[in-house]
């Protein structure tokens, strides 16, 4: 089993670190992940520059570039073999409910499901988390897991492990993306030179966080496990929209 790991913490992250170490007992790891860390980036691609590998001292590769660029140029050219299956993280803080929108470790994911791959991102939930070993061995059991259920080839899954020690797992719980209050106001301030900068505001805390969502399951020390779809089309609405905009058609007729 060949393994294509990234991040968006940067390829010097002790979450990539943990989770490459723990995948390689099971199988081949490949580790292609940006230079620095690209938190936010989201499914940004670099298009305007070129994109340049270069090797660490334990073997990663690391890209001047996005997560998605690191996943899209992994598998599109920079690997002779494709990998079997890409994970992304484990990142440092939380991807739940509308991070995902934002987050570069979803986004490696599903850049990897883009292209073929079953997919699966990672993130440690804390404002500070400490136990990437932890999360790196319950990975390791999902990923036998999957392995031994080889048919899901378009899966992309979003997971989420609160940020306690192993044995304080509550067990594993399917869930869907909950939902934040708006964001803090952006933060104003001044630079040295009395120009006025802004820092965008912290994320909102829960709203849509009851039973059934990643919000309450990493609450009560649960490992959060969402199924993810890249088809943004809102279906329930084509048939209504279809009927309101008829009227624009018969207008120019």
């Amino acid at each position: 089993m060949h393994f294509l790991v990234s991040n968006d913490d940067g390829y010097q992250s002790a979450g990539i670190e943990a989770l490459a170490a723990a995948l390689s007992v099971i199988g081949r790891v490949t580790v292609v992940a940006p230079d620095r860390n690209r938190s936010g980036a989201s499914n940004s691609l670099t298009l305007d520059a070129p994109l340049y590998t270069r090797a660490a001292r334990n073997g990663f590769t690391f890209v001047n570039g996005t997560p998605t660029d690191c996943v899209h140029l992994a598998v599109t050219g920079l690997l002779e073999h494709e990998p079997d299956m890409v994970l992304s993280g484990i990142n440092s803080g939380p991807n739940l409910g509308d991070d995902v929108l934002y987050s570069g470790t979803v986004a490696a994911a599903m850049e990897a499901r883009f292209l073929g791959r079953p997919a699966v991102a990672l993130s440690l939930a804390g404002e500070n988390p400490v136990h990437y070993d932890a999360a790196a061995r319950a990975t390791v059991e999902l990923v036998q897991l999957l392995m031994r259920n080889p048919d899901q080839q378009d899966l992309l899954l979003n997971i989420n492990f609160p940020d306690v020690p192993y044995e304080e797992y509550t067990g594993w719980e399917v869930t869907r993306l909950g939902h934040r209050h708006k964001s803090e106001p952006a933060v104003r301030m001044q630079d040295p030179k009395r120009r006025t900068v802004y820092w965008v505001g912290p994320v909102g805390p829960g709203q849509d966080a009851g039973p059934g969502t990643d919000f309450h399951a990493v609450a009560r020390n649960a490992i959060s496990v969402t199924p993810m779809q890249v088809d943004l089309t809102r279906h329930g609405l084509l048939v209504p929209l279809a009927e309101l905009v008829s009227g624009l058609n018969h207008a120019k007729t």
